[in-house]
């Protein structure tokens, strides 16, 4: 049961975060809620040391704490700090989440020219056929919640919790 929650909840709410913040450039707080709550619900079973529970704890902090000094400066949106927090929840204070954020760095700065360039084209023009393409355009911002997830879902398997759930399918 733990291993289907962990499979299912993480990969489900990263891909419904980068489609709300494609289609609407908001990320719904019920995203960021469902990741910390069931991380909580979960970490007891998936084998983490009071040591390691207590890392992925302070990750959460220092990510949070950082993302949302960016809120305040103008550099990041709220729904992006909070799902950039409650990811690194999951992937505790380690190379899972230093792979995360380079991860998701690299696909917003991919993500973030190519609606440069959209924008900037003639392209923009026939846009407003799309409903999607017309709100990224036309929007001030970059959905990064879409980035978020790439780089969530590219960390994820090797997460502890992934890797729990991988070892108990396969026994």
């Amino acid at each position: 049961m733990i291993a289907t929650i962990i499979f299912v909840v993480f990969p489900f709410a990263m891909i419904y975060a980068a489609v709300s913040d494609i289609f609407s450039m908001t990320i719904a707080n019920r995203v960021s809620i469902l990741l910390i709550g069931t991380f909580l619900v979960v970490a007891p079973f998936i084998g983490l040391s009071w040591s390691d529970f207590g890392s992925h704890l302070m990750a959460f902090a220092f990510v949070l704490s950082i993302t949302f000094a960016m809120f305040a400066l103008g550099a990041m949106g709220g729904g992006d700090a909070k799902l950039l927090a409650s990811t690194a929840l999951w992937m505790g204070f380690s190379v899972h989440l230093w792979n995360y954020i380079l991860m998701s760095a690299v696909a917003g700065g991919v993500l973030a020219i190519l609606i440069l360039i959209l924008r900037k084209t003639s392209m923009s023009v026939y846009a407003g056929e799309l409903p999607v393409l017309r709100t990224v355009i036309d929007a001030k911002g970059i959905p990064y919640g879409a980035a978020l997830a790439v780089g969530g879902l590219f960390a994820f398997p090797d997460s502890p919790a992934m890797v729990y759930a991988l070892n108990y399918f396969a026994n």
